[in-house]
């Protein structure tokens, strides 16, 4: 088993390490820029976009689940039918976003209470970025549904392509034409679409065999779009949960001041680093669970479950080792401001014990996803949101300050790791 979940996760960890790769160096290329309001702008504006995206990560999500069950009854028609309609719906959503872009910058600068100069570079960013929204859906279900025919490789390249073409041309336009976050924003528009490109070649490379099996007047299937909809309606819920805990965390640290906000922004990388590495063993068990699912084969199931809990546990606690003897100087990457490094290094600690505490509920949220079993998913995170993570955040800032707040975020993610492994048993181990 071990081979196989290597075979899927060592792609993965590869291409997911590139896109906190990515974050990471936008952050230190505008954490070293003039005004430190930059690098809040940069932390507001991706915030918008985590909620515009990551809401829609059930794109790439259950699309992966569905697949790999359809791979494992070795149905050709049934492969091919859910990637049309995931594109379908994803062309739909991308331009719906456009339409409504304005009223949703409207609304996000109101909600999010940053100061005046954050507000106006954050609007900057986020009129050029917003055009990405066709291209980053379109890939969320190309890559889902690689990963779903058991192909770690594709989603790896076109990743790697695409966070390597962002950061070159980030690192262009800030210091060979002398922008700012506009050119961030420029530089993650041409680069997604170029992915896509990229995306769209590798699928006809390898697969458009399976294009003969597409057939038109199904493509409106109810029944079909029903199970695809009801499936990544408690994604959706629950990756709305985690979008809210990780905004409301930005918000409040908007309102703490810019200083307060660059110091979390920066730590925030550190976390998304872990969460990215670990995932690869996530997106291995989403395919081959969603697999062994399709082919009814239980003890096989089991052994995935096991073996990828094993890999992400150990991966998560080499993640701390590393922070808790290299983070100091980690920081002094991202930015050489004094003052931000010390308001990070206070706060040090909670990132240090992150990967660690982090690691199981990642792997059993790819566990859940390949078995199609998310309302389980979606309950947890409304727990650990609802009744962890804020109550904590309440009660504990007024007496720690900023401290309180990591603690919060800490314990909401200890908390989900703890009720998904609740449900494991009887949802997906049949014992």
């Amino acid at each position: 088993m071990n081979k196989p979940i290597l075979r899927l996760a060592t792609p993965n960890i590869i291409s997911n390490l590139s896109v906190p790769l990515l974050g990471a160096v936008d952050t230190a290329l505008v954490g070293h820029l003039e005004h430190v309001y930059y690098l809040g702008a940069l932390a507001v504006g991706s915030v918008i976009f985590n909620f515009i995206f990551w809401g829609f990560g059930f794109l790439r999500m259950g699309t992966t689940g569905l697949t790999a069950q359809e791979y494992g009854k070795r149905s050709r028609f049934g492969m091919m039918m859910i990637l049309a309609r995931v594109q379908f719906i994803a062309l739909g959503i991308g331009l719906l976003i456009l339409l409504l872009q304005h009223p949703i910058a409207f609304f996000s600068l109101w909600l999010i209470d940053s100061t005046q100069q954050v507000a106006e570079y954050t609007r900057v960013y986020y009129d050029i970025r917003i055009y990405t929204a066709p291209a980053v859906l379109a890939l969320y279900g190309l890559n889902g549904w690689f990963l779903g025919m058991q192909n770690a490789k594709y989603p790896m390249i076109v990743t790697i392509v695409l966070n390597l073409l962002n950061i070159v041309l980030n690192v262009t336009f800030i210091y060979g034409f002398g922008m700012h976050v506009d050119g961030v924003a420029y530089g993650t528009l041409i680069s997604t679409y170029l992915a896509l490109i990229l995306a769209i070649y590798l699928f006809f490379k390898s697969y458009r065999k399976y294009l003969s099996h597409y057939i038109q007047t199904e493509l409106i299937n109810v029944d079909e779009l029903k199970k695809y909809f009801v499936v990544n309606r408690d994604i959706f819920i629950r990756t709305l949960c985690l979008i809210f805990t990780f905004s409301f965390f930005t918000a409040v640290s908007a309102r703490q001041g810019d200083l307060i906000l660059a110091a979390n922004t920066i730590l925030l990388q550190f976390w998304f680093i872990a969460s990215y590495g670990i995932d690869g063993f996530a997106y291995a068990a989403e395919s081959l669970v969603g697999k062994f699912t399709g082919k009814g084969d239980q003890e096989k199931l089991k052994t995935a479950v096991f073996y990828n809990l094993g890999w992400g546990l150990a991966l998560g606690t080499a993640g701390t080792f590393v922070y808790l003897i290299f983070g100091n100087q980690i920081l002094q990457i991202f930015t050489d401001k004094q003052d931000v490094i010390l308001q990070s290094q206070s706060v040090l600690f909670w990132t240090i014990i992150a990967p660690f505490v982090s690691s199981i509920c990642y792997i059993l949220d790819g566990v859940f996803i390949g078995a199609t079993e998310t309302r389980p998913m979606r309950n947890t995170m409304l727990a650990a949101t609802f009744l962890i993570f804020l109550p904590v955040y309440y009660l504990a800032t007024p007496l720690f300050g900023v401290h309180g707040l990591w603690l919060a975020m800490v314990l909401f993610m200890i908390a989900r790791g703890l009720a998904l492994g609740f449900y494991l048993p009887k949802t997906i181990l049949n014992s």
